[in-house]
C-alpha cells in the first residue's frame, strides 16, 4: 500500500479517531452478522497493545435523524464481548461532552461514538462537522474500507485537520484488490454475477486486457444472452446494457485469447420466484413467460472446468437469486469451485461474501472483502476518496 498505515506511527498516549465501517444488520438489539467487527479486530488490538486511547466512529444504516433502532450501543456490547474488554459509548459523535470523556481515557480504553449519521453534515462532508469530529482525537486511523468510496467527513472532511493513517483492515483490503486490479498472476479469471450490468461493464473494461477466463451468471448474463441473440422470455434485462455486453463480447474476440463463458443451461420459474414451477432448461429453449433465475448444472460444470487452470480468480456478484432456495444451488456450487482452486481468490464484498460463508468455504478463500461498493469501485479502477485523503507513505 503506497499509504501510511498504524506500523509508521507513535500512538501511545494519544487518542486515536478510529473509522470503521460496522454498519451491520442488528435485531432485536443483536448484531446478526458481526464480519465487519471481527476483520477490524487486529487493528483494534495493534492500537491497544501500542498504548493509544482509541475513539470508535462509525454510521449504521440511513437514518433521518436520531433513529433509537439504529444507535450503535447494540455493536459496542457485541464488540466487547468479541475483545473481553469494556467498550464504553457515547450519547453523541460531536460536542463537549463527548469530547470530555475522550479527555478522561487511559492507554488502552476504548470509547464508541453513536452513529455519525445521525447528523446529516456527515454525508454532506460539512466543514464544520468534520473540524468537531476532529477534536476527539490526535491522530486519525481509517479501517472503514467499506465506505471508502464515499467522500464524507468522517472519511475525507477529517484528514485535514488530523495526520491520517491506514488501519491494518484498509491496507489489506487495498493491497488484495491492488493485486487482481493491476498485475495478477495469470491465468486470471473474472466471475460475474449479480444484476446491474453496467456496474459490471466498468469491472470488464477495467480487467478485460488482463482476463484469461470471464465466466457470466446471474441476471447480467440474461443481458449478454439477450445481446447474442437468444430469447430470456420474462427474465431479468437491463436493455440499457445491451450496447455494453456486445462491445465487451466484440473486445474479448478481438484481443483473442479469452474464454468468456455464459449459461448454457438455466434454471426458470413461472412467476418468480415464489413459483411452484422450477425447471431447468438450455438457455436456447427458455419458456415463454419464464424468468431465469438461477444457472444450471450443465454451467456449473463449465465455470469449473473454464476456471481450473486459473492462478488469480476475482469474484463479484452471485449467479443467481440466492437468497431463495432452490435458486441458490449455482452460487454455493460456485463458491465451493472457487474454494477449491489452486489460486489466490479475492471475494467482493457484499451477497458475494455471504454466499462463500453460507458455502461454509471462508478460510479456502484469499481474501473476502468488506466493502461491496469500494470493492466494487476498485475493479472498475476508479480511485477511493477516503484512501487517496491518508498521508502518503
Amino acid at each position: 500500500m503506497k499509504k501510511k498505515t498504524i506500523r509508521d506511527v507513535e500512538v501511545r498516549g494519544k487518542r486515536v479517531l478510529l473509522r470503521v465501517d460496522y454498519n451491520v444488520q442488528v435485531v432485536d438489539g443483536r448484531v446478526v452478522d458481526d464480519m465487519r467487527l471481527t476483520e477490524s479486530l487486529p487493528t483494534i488490538r495493534a492500537l491497544r497493545d501500542a498504548g493509544a486511547c482509541i475513539v470508535i466512529c462509525s454510521h449504521l444504516g440511513r437514518p433521518k435523524g436520531v433513529e433509537a433502532s439504529l444507535s450503535n450501543a447494540p455493536i459496542a456490547r457485541h464488540l466487547t464481548n468479541l475483545l473481553g474488554v469494556p467498550v464504553q459509548t457515547a450519547k453523541d459523535c460531536i460536542g463537549d461532552e463527548v469530547e470530555a470523556l475522550t479527555r478522561t481515557m487511559n492507554p488502552g480504553d476504548i470509547l464508541m461514538l453513536e452513529n455519525v449519521r445521525f447528523h446529516d453534515e456527515e454525508e454532506e462532508n460539512d466543514e464544520a462537522f468534520s473540524a468537531a469530529l476532529a477534536k476527539l482525537g490526535d491522530i486519525y486511523v481509517n479501517d472503514a474500507f467499506g465506505t471508502a468510496h464515499r467522500a464524507h467527513a468522517s472519511t475525507v472532511g477529517v484528514t485535514k485537520h488530523l495526520p491520517a493513517y491506514a488501519g491494518l483492515l484498509l491496507e489489506r483490503e487495498v493491497d488484495y484488490l491492488s493485486r487482481v486490479t493491476e498485475a495478477p498472476e495469470r491465468p486470471f479469471g473474472i466471475i460475474l454475477g449479480g444484476s446491474k450490468v453496467s456496474d459490471k461493464i466498468g469491472i470488464l473494461e477495467n480487467l478485460v486486457e488482463n482476463a484469461d477466463v470471464i465466466c457470466i451468471g446471474g441476471a447480467i448474463a440474461n443481458t449478454f444472452l439477450k445481446a447474442r441473440g437468444i430469447d430470456v422470455a420474462d427474465s431479468l434485462v437491463e436493455n440499457e446494457g445491451l450496447a455494453g455486453a456486445r462491445y465487451i463480447m466484440a473486445l474479448a474476440e478481438h484481443r483473442g485469447g479469452i474464454e468468456i463463458v455464459l449459461p448454457s443451461d438455466v434454471v426458470v420459474a413461472f412467476g418468480g420466484a415464489d413459483a411452484e414451477h422450477v425447471r431447468t432448461v438450455s438457455v436456447a429453449q427458455i419458456p415463454v413467460n419464464w424468468r431465469v433465475l438461477d444457472i444450471g448444472a450443465g454451467t456449473v460444470q463449465a465455470f469449473a472446468t473454464a476456471l481450473r487452470p486459473t492462478k488469480t480468480v476475482v469474484w463479484n456478484g452471485p449467479v443467481g437469486l440466492f437468497e431463495r432456495a432452490p435458486f441458490d444451488r449455482g452460487s454455493l456450487a460456485v463458491a465451493r469451485i472457487v474454494g477449491e482452486l489452486n489460486a489466490t481468490t479475492v471475494v467482493g464484498g457484499g451477497e458475494t461474501a455471504a454466499v462463500v460463508r453460507r458455502a461454509g468455504v471462508t478460510d479456502r478463500i484469499s481474501h473476502i472483502s468488506t466493502g461491496g461498493g469500494a470493492s466494487l469501485s476498485m475493479l472498475q479502477g476508479k480511485s477511493l476518496p477516503a484512501v487517496d485523503a491518508l498521508l502518503d507513505a
